[in-house]
C-alpha cells in the first residue's frame, strides 16, 4: 500500500502540498536562498563604518593576507556565487525525476553555511583595521567554518534520506493480509506556513549568531532575539509537518523534517482504530491539542486517523489523508496478530 495521494489518483487535498510539488517548497526554498543572499551581501555593509576601504579577502596560509576586494566587490561576490549556485541547482532539479528534489538540500545546506561562515570570518578580520594588511584570521575561525558545514551537510543528508523514504513505490490498494506478504501505509500532512515561519525563525537565530560573532552589536541586545527566534524554529519545524505510518510493527507517528520525536505502538497496543472527520474548532486548535476528543495532531480540517491506545480512555488522532485505509489496514493487522499469524 501507499500514501493516500497516489491511491487517490491526485484527488487528495492540500495537506500533501507542503511535502511534494507544491508552491510551498519552491517559494520556502526561494525565501531562504534570497535570505542568505542578503546576509551574504549586508554583513559588509552592516558593519562598513569599522572596515577600511578594501577588506582582505584571502590568505594563502600565513597570518599575513595576501588578497583585497573594495567593500562592495566583498559584499557582491559572495552573494553572486550563491545565486548561480542556487540557480543552477534548481535548474538541475527541475531536470531530474521528482523524488529527487529533497537531495538539493546536500548542496544547498553546505554551501550556504560555509559561504555564510566565511563571509561573517573575513568581516570579523577586518573589523576595526585601518588597512587591510593588519587583518588576521585565526586558525579557530576555519576550524569552526568546517564544523558547522559539515553539521549542515549531515542535517541535509538526513531529511534527503527521510523524505525519501516517506515516497514508496506505489502498490495496489487492495487490503488483504496473504501469509507471508508485508504491506504497509504511508501519510502525511503538513502547515506550509508553519514550515515558513520555521525557516523565518531560523534565518534570523542565524543572522544574530552571526551578528554576536562578528562583534557587530552588544550580546545583552542580540542574545535575547536569538533566543526568541531558535525557540520559534525549533517548534515551528517540529510541529510544521507529521507522517503517519502503519506497518507490521503497528502505528508510528513522526513529527518534523527529521522524523523526530515520533509515537510508536505496536498492534497488540492498539485497542481499537478508525478514521473519523475532524476540525480544529473542534480540538482547540491547530498543531498539538489536548482536549475532550483526546490528544489531536491538527495540521488541517478533514481525514483523522484515531487510535485508541490499549489501556487508555482517551483517543490519540493525527490528521492525515485516507485516514480510514490507514485505519483498516492497522485494525488488520490487530487481528492477524491476536490470532498469532505471522
Amino acid at each position: 500500500m501507499t500514501d493516500g495521494d497516489d491511491m487517490k489518483n491526485g484527488s487528495g487535498p492540500a495537506a500533501h502540498s507542503g511535502w511534494r510539488g507544491g508552491h510551498a517548497p519552491r517559494w520556502g526554498t526561494a525565501a531562504c536562498v534570497a535570505a542568505v543572499a542578503a546576509l551574504l551581501a549586508g554583513l559588509p555593509w552592516a558593519a562598513h563604518g569599522r572596515l577600511p576601504g578594501r577588506l582582505a579577502t584571502h590568505w594563502s596560509g600565513g597570518a599575513a593576507p595576501d588578497g583585497s576586494m573594495p567593500l562592495w566587490a566583498a559584499a557582491v561576490f559572495p552573494a553572486g556565487i550563491w545565486l548561480l549556485i542556487a540557480l543552477a541547482v534548481s535548474l538541475s532539479r527541475r531536470r531530474a525525476r521528482a523524488g529527487a528534489r529533497p537531495w538539493r538540500g546536500l548542496v544547498l545546506a553546505p554551501t550556504g553555511t560555509v559561504l555564510v561562515g566565511a563571509q561573517a570570518s573575513v568581516v570579523r578580520a577586518n573589523l576595526d583595521r585601518t588597512d587591510w594588511h593588519e587583518a588576521r584570521q585565526p586558525v579557530w575561525a576555519i576550524v569552526l567554518i568546517l564544523a558547522l558545514t559539515g553539521a549542515a551537510l549531515a542535517v541535509a543528508w538526513r531529511i534527503a534520506v527521510h523524505v525519501a523514504s516517506a515516497t514508496p513505490a506505489i502498490a495496489p490498494p487492495e487490503l488483504d493480509l496473504p501469509e507471508g506478504e508485508r504491506l504497509a501505509w504511508f501519510s502525511h500532512a503538513a502547515k506550509p506556513w508553519l514550515q515558513l515561519l520555521s525557516a523565518a525563525a531560523c534565518l534570523v537565530a542565524a543572522g544574530t549568531l552571526v551578528a554576536l560573532g562578528v562583534g557587530l552589536a552588544s550580546p545583552e541586545a542580540l542574545w535575547p532575539v536569538f533566543a526568541v527566534c531558535g525557540v520559534i524554529a525549533l517548534a515551528g519545524g517540529v510541529f510544521s509537518s507529521v507522517r503517519a505510518k502503519v506497518s507490521e510493527a503497528g502505528l508510528e507517528v513522526a513529527f518534523g523534517p527529521l522524523g523526530w520525536p515520533a509515537r510508536r505502538w505496536s498492534p497488540a497496543a492498539i485497542e481499537s482504530a478508525r478514521a473519523e472527520q475532524r476540525r480544529p474548532s473542534e480540538v482547540g486548535g491547530w498543531g498539538y491539542r489536548l482536549s475532550g476528543h483526546g490528544t489531536t495532531v491538527m495540521l488541517r480540517a478533514g481525514d483523522c486517523l484515531v487510535v485508541r491506545p490499549r489501556g487508555r480512555r482517551s483517543d490519540f488522532a493525527v490528521s492525515v489523508d485516507d485516514a480510514e485505509r490507514g485505519a483498516a489496514l492497522l485494525n488488520a493487522l490487530r487481528r492477524r496478530d491476536r490470532a498469532g499469524i505471522g
